[in-house]
């Protein structure tokens, strides 16, 4: 029988994809790219068309070796990296391994298959058809991973000159740190405006009472900014008989929204779920890769997670229809198929996200998932059934009424919407982003999505009372009201506006949120993101040194560029050197701007608290500190405090945190304190200077060595690594790379697990190789 290996990126769909296929198939796994740009250098050769050097990744030169081995034993090799950019260049770089010297002859043998879902049928249909490797997806991707170097390299060398070091430029990280910045600034800036509601309780013929808004006066829109003149309209109305002007009565059609692409199940994730783009993906790659369901083993379940279209396969959407006429009947189930508009830029090979069988329903298969898992799933379930359902008609009606015998024309409306017929909204209504800018919105204003309520059956012409309401006796109630500052960022309202500004590309939101947050330049509070004052410093100089870079339009006009690459229609190489040009210049004029690292002030009014010697402002890897001028000094003063500086620019000592353990020094006696240093937190003696001891901190994981007693504490190699190790070394002299996760493995029992940082998202592992255990960190 004629032998043929099947290379994709990842072990779990290895294992899928193995259980579909016979004795004649070998699946093999990448484990995510095997070559890239050197990390010691730029690596691409700037003067020779933007060459880029590949090598090896480290610690892939045996996975290489293993690949490039069996595919001389077999007839046929079938590529099968995800379906996307990044597949393509990792398979090209695969096919480049294993042409070697005959690569005519090898090429004939190597073929391109994409699986956008992880099925057998999908499986075997696409090893029946496949094709090439698409440079167009590589050539794409090979652009984006150049200027990306460029930037990152040259860019960073730079802010590690002017800033300080340690820090890093990206093409589309530096603009989404300006976006939060610029909001930060305009919130600043923002003065709240006061002005006031009128609200009457009335009740007619019919029950219930119902509220009516202050709408206009004599024609113009209301608009009440002092609480003298809500107190005016009260006078004027209160004890007054009111009349039915208008009953407006309509019907609404609410339409269902499109099954789920990348940017949309990562908003929705984090409205609904308060999922992180990261984790998101990381669930959704689960999902997509197989997941051990009972005795049908692993099932991938969605669709590829990576996407920008909205294209259902006709079998997908047939299946759809047939499960939503036999649950929930005919009236639910349109005439013909819905279809949705892509994007102009999407990929129409790729679906949408979708479940895979969507008869394989979440509640069906919850007792086989991870709870997370299973919030993702159901969401982008519900979404893709409904998306397939009829739309919700609403009845809205819209009353407005006015005092009688009043002097001033005050309409009061009052507004009522009731479902109809469900419709989609049976099964899944789309989240909103509840914090939308109110600064717009004054009293009486209505929006497209009022309150749902019921009216009481009302005429024109029919007379009104008012009511009395808790606390209100007259029944017409004043309250007064703030603009307020445009909501700060949080994961769902940054991915929006990155995706209306055409900034990146859906499948790098979550790198772009995590890297932002990893390099200290923003901070999450209450869940929304605030600039630090790292991230203000580089931005401003970037804004100031690089504007073409920060400049939103030309990002996204380079974004553009790189799709025409990606279609065809233009060279890689013209498409960086559209940008490398502008890029170069901004270069040359940020050097000559002189950096906070360069900016000397003058000393402050606060003495160290050791020697007497007026501090200075340094920075550091978190920001700005006092530092006592005799740190070079015989004998040297190394005394260091934090600062905040105050609105009228004096500077106010924040004493640093030192939070007590229960051990002490085994020198001195003394408690142990722990204290933050360079690489992070460690155990100090509170004798310090006297006492110098000091000990790596525990991760709360003891040592799983036979017979050893000591604590798993993180340490560093002399190249700055981070790994674990046992506290008792060199005693014991166990360790390992993988931070320790102090929970025991539900499947096998391990003393503890391992958080494993990947390609794309970091996954909880067990310790026991063996055992096979992971879920999303």
């Amino acid at each position: 029988m004629a032998k043929s290996l099947i290379i994709v990126e990842s072990p779990a769909k290895a294992k899928t994809i193995t259980k579909y296929l016979g004795r004649g198939y070998t699946v093999m796994a990448s484990v995510g790219h095997v070559k890239d740009l050197p990390t010691s250098k730029l690596g691409v050769d700037i003067e020779r068309e933007f060459t880029p050097h590949y090598v090896t990744i480290k610690g892939k030169a045996k996975v290489l070796s293993d690949i490039k081995k069996k595919a001389e034993e077999v007839d046929k090799v079938y590529l099968a990296p995800d379906p996307d950019r990044e597949g393509e260049a990792i398979a090209w770089h695969i096919a480049q391994e294993i042409g070697g010297k005959s690569k005519k002859k090898n090429n004939e043998r190597i073929f391109r298959v994409l699986f956008n879902e992880i099925t057998e049928s999908a499986i075997k249909r696409a090893l029946q058809s496949p094709g090439q490797i698409d440079m167009k997806l590589v050539n794409a991707q090979q652009a984006r991973r150049v200027l990306d170097r460029i930037v990152g390299y040259q860019g960073s060398q730079l802010l590690w000159k002017k800033v300080r070091r340690g820090l890093s430029m990206g093409r589309v990280q530096s603009v989404a740190v300006k976006l939060i910045c610029e909001r930060e600034k305009e919130r600043e800036a923002f003065r709240p405006e006061e002005y006031w509601s009128v609200t009457a309780t009335l009740q007619g013929a019919n029950p219930p009472a119902f509220d009516a808004k202050l709408h206009s006066i004599n024609g113009q829109e209301a608009s009440i900014s002092s609480a003298q003149e809500a107190e005016r309209v009260v006078a004027a109305v209160q004890g007054r008989e009111f009349v039915v002007r208008s009953v407006e009565r309509k019907e609404k059609r609410r339409n269902p929204v499109a099954p789920f692409i990348t940017s949309r199940l990562q908003q929705e994730a984090a409205r609904k779920l308060r999922f992180t783009p990261k984790k998101t993906m990381a669930l959704a790659q689960q999902l997509y890769e197989g997941i051990e369901v009972g005795s049908e083993g692993p099932v991938g379940l969605i669709t590829y997670m990576r996407t920008d279209s909205t294209r259902i396969a006709q079998e997908a959407m047939e299946a759809a229809r047939e499960l939503i006429r036999e649950r929930f009947g005919p009236d639910y189930l349109p005439a013909a198929p819905n279809v949705y508009k892509t994007q102009k830029a999407a990929q129409e090979a790729h679906e949408a996200i979708r479940p895979t069988s969507v008869f394989r329903d979440p509640e069906s298969i919850r007792q086989y998932l991870e709870p997370d898992v299973y919030q993702l799933y159901k969401l982008i379930w519900n979404r893709f059934v409904a998306s397939q359902m009829t739309p919700a008609i609403l009845d809205v009606t819209r009353v407005d009424t006015a005092p009688v015998g009043v002097p001033d024309d005050y309409i009061f409306r009052a507004t009522g919407t009731v479902v109809k017929f469900p419709g989609h909204t049976a099964v899944y209504l789309e989240g909103k982003d509840s914090d939308v800018p109110a600064q717009n919105q004054k009293s009486g204003e209505e929006t497209e999505d009022a309150p749902d309520g019921h009216l009481p059956r009302l005429e024109e012409g029919e007379r009104l009372r008012l009511v009395s309401r808790e606390g209100v006796e007259s029944g017409v109630l004043p309250k007064q009201h703030f603009t307020q500052p445009p909501p700060r960022y949080n994961e769902a309202l940054l991915i929006r506006e990155l995706e209306e500004k055409g900034i990146g590309r859906p499948s790098t939101y979550a790198t772009i949120i995590s890297t932002i947050q990893d390099r200290k330049y923003v901070e999450k509070v209450e869940g929304r993101f605030i600039p630090t004052e790292t991230g203000r410093t580089v931005n401003d100089f970037l804004e100031k040194g690089f504007p073409d870079l920060l400049n939103v339009d030309f990002t996204s006009q380079m974004e553009q560029e790189l799709d025409e690459v990606e279609e065809g229609n233009k060279e890689w190489v013209d498409a960086v050197r559209d940008f490398y040009n502008p890029f170069t210049r901004d270069m040359q004029v940020a050097e000559q701007i002189p950096g906070p690292k360069e900016i000397v002030e003058p000393p402050t009014n606060i003495p160290c608290d050791r020697c007497g010697r007026m501090m200075i402002i340094k920075w550091g890897r978190n920001g700005k500190f006092l530092a006592c001028p005799g740190y070079n000094e015989d004998p040297p003063c190394k005394n260091t405090q934090n600062f905040e500086r105050l609105p009228d620019g004096t500077i106010k000592i924040v004493p640093k945190e030192e939070v007590t353990t229960g051990e002490r020094c085994d020198k001195c006696g003394s408690p142990m304190v722990i204290k933050s240093g360079r690489f992070g937190k460690f155990l100090a003696c509170s004798g310090y200077p006297g006492c110098k001891t000091t000990r790596a901190l525990s991760v709360g994981v003891k040592c799983p060595a036979p017979g050893c007693d000591g604590d798993l504490v993180q340490k560093r190699t002399r190249k700055g690594r981070v790994f674990y190790a046992c506290s008792r070394y060199p005693k014991c002299e166990y360790a390992l790379w993988d931070r320790p996760v102090q929970k025991a493995c539900p499947s096998c029992s391990a003393p503890f697990l391992v958080e494993k940082v990947g390609k794309d998202a970091t996954t909880v592992r067990c310790v026991n190789a063996d055992c096979g255990y992971k879920e999303a960190s």
